[in-house]
């Protein structure tokens, strides 16, 4: 069945994650997505590693389905075929380094003026105005800049996230106003001009410590794997060594964590513990009754209480883990992707809709479609 974006044709002038991370959905709905890279080295992600048969773990990730077109977008001959791309396209998106969109002459003002129907999306560090606008941006420098950073880490550590995170928020913001603009083209019959700053797409993600912090007069602490607000939240060790986390998150679930769990009932009137905001300030003495109960039990006569109990936990997994997670095998979450190296395992798009498969089409090789591309551009 083909998918909803089918006959969609999207160009996107893309490297790194965030512009890639956001057609790469489109990909996966069914859009023509046509990828235009540099000469020689193509989108500087393909370099980040080689741990994936030889080819870079983000370049597998953000980049199946879409086809490859090698273009020198600052020579004559390269510009002009960019130009008949836009011109075969519904949706544009680029997040070159500011003010080179412009100086190209296919900046989204330029090409409102000359393709009324035509969706583009501009997908930057800080936006296109403002005292920030020249500045080059990175994951983790935004990361900084939305003050994520100075909450995520230890008491005495600040640290980044583990993955992309503001190139990710910036991608899924651009992929949804993608899908709202082509909606509301099918009414109006003319295009948008979407623009994505990274520091405002991490920035709505950062909700809950503006309120906190600015209301509150404090930000919310370093507190590493635990909560900062709840308690028992966080990691707790069995005496084989297994790591889980709890999320107690209301007073029905700390009785019955006394009560099933722990086997202390009467620490549930403990007058240290007997609200949330009572275990929190004598979160010390709580991992400490709490340390010494798990300590004498294997990790799965844990997890077997634990889930006797209905508690919410988790298994502490590595990646390793996570790639054979028994709930995604079960839910048959995995599928075959082509490479240039070779096929690839990926995960099934989280959004399932019954009866329909999600392309997930090869990951290409640099350049790999020039020629089908260009003898499409010449068929007109």
């Amino acid at each position: 069945m083909p998918g909803p974006l089918a006959g969609v044709v999207v160009v996107s002038l893309e490297q790194a994650v965030a512009a890639p991370f956001a057609t790469r959905q489109l990909a996966d709905l069914g859009a023509r997505v046509i990828k235009v890279e540099r000469p020689d080295t193509g989108d500087f992600a393909r370099g980040y590693d080689r741990t994936v048969h030889g080819l870079s773990s983000h370049f597998v990730w953000l980049n199946r389905g879409k086809e490859s077109v090698v273009l020198d977008v600052k020579s004559e001959d390269g510009l002009r075929v960019l130009r008949q791309l836009i011109d075969r396209a519904d949706v544009f998106v680029q997040n070159l380094a500011p003010g080179a969109a412009d100086r190209l002459g296919i900046g989204s003002k330029a090409l409102a003026e000359s393709h009324p129907a035509l969706i583009t999306c501009d997908i930057s560090g800080y936006g296109s105005t403002g005292a920030y606008r020249d500045r080059k941006a990175y994951d983790l420098l935004i990361q900084c800049e939305a003050g994520l950073v100075s909450i995520t880490g230890t008491p005495d550590s600040p640290a980044k996230t583990g993955v992309s995170t503001a190139d990710i928020a910036a991608g899924m913001y651009a992929y949804t106003g993608i899908l709202t603009a082509l909606y509301e083209r099918r009414d109006t019959g003319r295009g948008t001009n979407l623009e994505v700053s990274m520091l405002e797409a991490l920035g709505e993600w950062m909700g809950y410590p503006y309120y906190y912090t600015t209301y509150g007069g404090e930000s919310p602490a370093r507190t590493g794997v635990n909560h900062a607000t709840i308690a028992p939240y966080g990691a707790f060790t069995a005496g084989d060594g297994t790591t889980v986390q709890l999320g107690i998150q209301n007073e029905r679930e700390w009785r019955a964590f006394c009560e099933s769990v722990l086997r202390l009932p009467e620490t549930a009137g403990d007058p240290r513990f007997t609200s949330n905001a009572d275990r929190v300030a004598h979160r010390p003495e709580l991992a400490d009754v709490i340390g010494k109960v798990f300590a004498g039990l294997t990790g799965d006569q844990l997890i077997e209480r634990l889930d006797t109990a209905r508690i919410a936990f988790a298994r502490q997994r590595s990646m390793a883990e996570f790639a054979t997670h028994p709930q995604l095998a079960e839910r048959d979450r995995w599928r075959r992707v082509a490479t240039p190296a070779g096929e690839v395992d990926a995960l099934v798009p989280p959004v399932t809709v019954p009866g329909r498969e999600p392309a997930m089409g090869p990951v290409p090789a640099l350049g790999e479609h020039t020629g089908d591309v260009l003898r499409w551009l010449a068929e007109g």
